[in-house]
């Protein structure tokens, strides 16, 4: 018996041995790819399947009726927002339209973020005493969880306990209660994004500088070349493709924030989009909820699109 299993499998593995190293390379990851269609490929439907139901749930129908595509006309038309605790988009009111403020935090935040995150890579990246303990400390806003961060900068911000509103209040940049305020608690939540993501996307971009090959660096110097040419003709190059990495997660984390919003100002006050889903859901209208959570993985969808095109267009250049 042992013998004919031999028998049968020795032409798959002469078969997988005669495989060019690209096909092999497929096969070797192809496990991964058929756990991540089960985790997020599978719910990803079941959201859209749900999407596509009623959210009156006292008829015969377990899920509601199909509807086909109604609660995303409602949604995208504005019609749903009478439901829904906060506007999906309106730009009457941009600071309580969810699209609004969360495309508005990822595009603020990513910018800053990576600006500061490549700054703080670089600077670690060199030679200087206590380098080791810096870069242990730049880690700690990152680990510090999500929930603390929140609780931190609510209390940072509070009139009766902090030092800073009234200051920043009388030179206008925030109101006298900046937590109740849309504007300026977007403005907060942004801070806090920036201030956690940071060490993320900075320790991304010290491993592609790492990786670096330090004569390049030499032959530049020898050639006379400044230490902004250096990082525009070598440095930037070389770690464009982990820094277009780290953006795609940063991107998809600013897309998908909640927590910080939820343990700060609240939902009520920062209207993005997890958070319309999840009020939304809690008013028990599921369907319209799976809607709203697969038009925002759409959008993100069609950002990370974005990105790759860019990408391939600037390694094209």
């Amino acid at each position: 018996m042992k013998q004919k299993v031999q028998q049968a499998v020795s032409p798959i593995f002469l078969r997988i041995e005669q495989l060019d190293e690209a096909k092999y390379g497929f096969l070797l990851v192809s496990p991964v790819f058929l756990v991540l269609s089960v985790l997020a490929f599978y719910p990803l439907v079941k959201t859209l399947y749900f999407s596509l139901q009623d959210d009156d749930l006292t008829g015969t129908h377990p899920i509601g009726e199909f509807v086909g595509l109604e609660n995303y006309v409602q949604i995208l038309s504005g019609d749903a927002n009478a439901i829904l605790s906060s506007p999906f988009f309106d730009l009457q009111a941009p600071f309580s339209s969810a699209l609004i403020v969360t495309l508005l935090i990822t595009v603020v935040s990513v910018a800053i973020g990576t600006v500061l995150g490549l700054g703080m890579a670089i600077i670690l990246n060199k030679e200087f005493k206590g380098r080791r303990y810096a870069r242990t400390i730049v880690i700690l806003p990152w680990s510090i969880p999500i929930v603390i961060q929140g609780m931190m900068f609510f209390l940072l911000f509070q009139p009766s306990l902090s030092p800073f509103v009234e200051p920043l209040a009388n030179i206008g940049v925030f109101s006298d209660n900046p937590l109740i305020n849309s504007q300026d608690s977007t403005i907060i939540v942004i801070l806090i994004d920036i201030w956690r993501k940071i060490p993320f996307i900075a320790l991304i971009i010290m491993a592609g500088i790492a990786s670096i090959d330090r004569n390049l660096y030499d032959v530049a110097e020898v050639a006379g070349a400044t230490k902004w040419q250096q990082f525009r003709m070598i440095t930037l190059p070389q770690i464009k493709p982990v820094l277009f990495i780290g953006m795609i997660f940063y991107t998809i984390s600013s897309m998908k924030i909640y927590g910080i919003v939820e343990a700060s100002a609240g939902c009520a006050t920062v209207p993005t989009l997890t958070c319309l889903v999840v009020q939304t859901f809690r008013q028990q209208r599921w369907a319209t909820a799976s809607a709203i959570a697969f038009i925002t993985a759409l959008v993100i969808a069609v950002i990370i699109m974005v990105y790759i095109v860019r990408f391939r267009e600037s390694t094209n250049e």
